[in-house]
């Protein structure tokens, strides 16, 4: 059987094609571009991480038997917002981890609410970085988009749906948010409560190696692939990474 690993980066999609023992036999890159719009900002367009990502997977594919592909999987960038209107369709570009727009929001968090408060609902404190922050960013200047919001998803997770339909994220990647209570493995409804969103607005909760669905019909024939395609959840790029270089394992870090 043959795998489809893709790490969504900051810069690129990077795609590879393995079997069951290990055995790499493609690798494909593909650039899509970051945007500036002002000092310390830093957006993409979902849109074109899957537009790239399609380009990729067919290239990838081209030469193997497509009916040995049993599996796609994930690593990508944290933390990014990810916003949905009721036809899911991308609200805005997404707003990156390495944004910086949102210290006041963070300010917010760790001294009004408290970041004792707020490290008790999710084991982490704000920082600019997180999705939180930029959601509370988005309802305080841009506040016709975040009446819009039908879904908040992760960069990685926006991938996933478009191949399943299904809204999803994982464990590790949701832990980045600081709508995660992690202690618990469930969205926090005391921040959802602060940040003004409902827990149907987020996705669906899996552990990183669980199937989430497979892919549909429509989008098989458009990637070139085969329907039923198992997709598994995936993780956060450091989390992933951590794993894979053997930093961690069962009950130990190194």
């Amino acid at each position: 059987m043959l795998y489809i690993g893709a790490d969504l980066g900051t810069s690129s999609v990077k795609l590879l094609l393995m079997d069951e023992a290990g055995d790499i036999k493609n690798i494909v890159n593909k650039e899509y571009p970051i945007y500036f719009p002002k000092p310390g900002w830093s957006e993409q367009n979902p849109e074109d991480w899957y537009s790239q990502f399609a380009v990729g997977i067919k290239e990838l594919t081209k030469d193997c038997d497509k009916t040995q592909i049993d599996g796609i999987s994930f690593s990508g960038q944290m933390h990014g917002l990810v916003i949905l209107d009721e036809k899911d369709n991308v609200i805005r570009p997404a707003i990156l981890w390495n944004d910086g727009r949102t210290q006041e929001e963070c300010d917010y968090l760790n001294k009004d609410i408290g970041r004792e408060k707020v490290s008790s609902y999710t084991a982490n404190m704000a920082f600019p970085g997180f999705t939180a922050p930029k959601l509370l960013w988005v309802k305080k200047h841009e506040p016709e988009n975040f009446a819009r919001i039908k879904k908040v998803m992760l960069p990685k997770d926006y991938i996933a749906y478009k191949l399943t339909g299904i809204h999803c994220t994982d464990v590790s990647d949701a832990s980045g948010m600081l709508l995660f209570d992690v202690k618990n493995k469930r969205w926090s409804k005391e921040m959802l409560e602060i940040v003004g969103l409902h827990e149907e607005q987020l996705a669906k909760i899996y552990e990183s190696y669980q199937v989430v669905g497979t892919v549909t019909k429509e989008t098989a024939e458009s990637l070139g692939i085969p329907s039923g395609i198992k997709v598994v959840a995936g993780g956060g790029d450091n989390a992933v990474a951590a794993v894979g270089t053997g930093t961690v394992g069962h009950g130990m870090c190194r």
